[in-house]
């Protein structure tokens, strides 16, 4: 999430009460998670283990829950909870807007889009030309939508993302301020969910097709003409490489990358990364050869045991 304007160290120390390491005048351009920070970014980390992975990440400002030495050319922010003071920062800097319409008069609509009754469209959407966008179907603030683009009815686009940390009595809610981007040429078939992601930007790749009950999770990637068919469930910060397929009930947990070409049968459960241009089954997916001869072993175990015990 990048700020409207540039703003200084000791600025954003001064909004979080904070104490800072680095020049006062320091520049600072927005706010990212681990995963997507570029330089100009502040990136939270608020435990040991991850501190290392912070301070040599492309962010320029780490938000942290102890004064440690500041690498070069970077800045600190000394926080007692950074978790809480990243939440300050989204929402200060990209609160929530009630809605006063069922059409934001603050949207944009291209030319011979059609939208059906009962669609919601909040503040700061843009829709290309040539949608068609059918009843019931929600669009959070901010989402951007290309040109020739087809949502069937009850789709939400941008609910926040699925990010808690647990606190000793309670899970602690990350506020989602990225948004959703759906390129052009892409269908979304009834009842998907698409959530926005908590820094960035969830992607729908130009020319996607994804079936009825789709769910993709906050700051994931998809790619240019992949096809995902019903009920396929994708965890957030998920990279999917163009062409892919994944086939009816795949689950894919968070974090992993598909790579290129790659086809996922039916119901199989992906736990990490995957090279493309194979096919893969099971849970956990492998490549489909390895797993149906596995299958095949096991199904010998029986006629084994019984042998072995007549010996």
């Amino acid at each position: 999430m990048k700020f409207s304007t540039p703003k200084t160290l000791e600025q954003i120390a001064t909004l979080l009460s904070c104490d800072f390491v680095g020049d006062t005048n320091f520049p600072i351009l927005g706010i990212n998670e681990i995963h997507v920070v570029e330089p100009g970014d502040i990136v939270f980390v608020d435990h040991p283990k991850y501190y290392d992975k912070a301070l040599q990440s492309a962010a320029s400002v780490v938000l942290i829950n102890k004064k440690v030495s500041c690498p070069p050319g970077k800045a600190l922010l000394i926080s007692q909870d950074p978790f809480t003071d990243f939440n300050k920062l989204t929402n200060y800097f990209n609160p929530f807007v009630k809605a006063t319409s069922m059409v934001s008069p603050s949207s944009k609509i291209g030319e011979n889009t059609m939208i059906q009754p009962n669609v919601f469209i909040g503040n700061n959407v843009r829709i290309g030309a040539n949608c068609t966008i059918h009843s019931n179907v929600v669009i959070y603030d901010n989402t951007i939508i290309g040109n020739n683009v087809t949502i069937h009815a009850g789709t939400v686009l941008g609910a926040d993302g699925f990010y808690y940390k647990n606190r000793a009595k309670l899970f602690d809610k990350l506020l989602s301020g990225g948004n959703v981007i759906i390129q052009d040429d892409v269908d979304l078939g009834a009842l998907c969910t698409i959530d926005k992601g908590v820094s960035g930007s969830t992607t729908i790749g130009q020319g996607s097709k994804l079936d009825n009950q789709v769910h993709v999770g906050h700051d994931t990637v998809i790619g240019k003409r992949c096809l995902i068919a019903s009920q396929v469930a994708i965890a957030g910060c998920v990279v999917i490489e163009d062409l892919v397929t994944l086939w009816g009930q795949v689950g894919i947990t968070s974090g992993v990358t598909i790579g290129k070409k790659a086809v996922i049968s039916g119901q199989s459960g992906v736990s990490k990364s995957l090279d493309g241009y194979k096919a893969y089954f099971g849970s956990p997916a492998d490549e489909i050869r390895k797993k149906h001869k596995e299958m095949a072993s096991i199904k010998l175990i029986p006629g084994i045991i019984e042998k072995i015990d007549k010996l």
